[in-house]
């Protein structure tokens, strides 16, 4: 996730840079600030969405887990 958000910050920096006419230097310099904006953002997104998706999983598990028990005991 990191590396894909590097990529876009990358050229959305540059992209911009460009639509700004900067020289060659500010838009390398600009690039290169967003790319590592962008890669941190995405990363704290990526790992976010993890978690939430493990805890959902979890969640899940053990609502499973909870209704064969009563399943299990309702028989007996």
């Amino acid at each position: 996730m990191m590396i894909l958000g590097a990529m876009a910050g990358f050229v959305l920096g540059a992209g911009s840079s460009l639509a700004g006419d900067c020289t060659g230097a500010t838009l390398f310099w600009h690039a290169c600030v967003t790319a590592l904006v962008g890669g941190v953002l995405a990363r704290w997104c990526g790992q976010m969405w993890l978690t939430g998706l493990t805890d959902a999983l979890e969640q899940q598990r053990r609502a499973r887990a909870q209704a064969s028990e009563t399943k299990t005991t309702a028989k007996v």
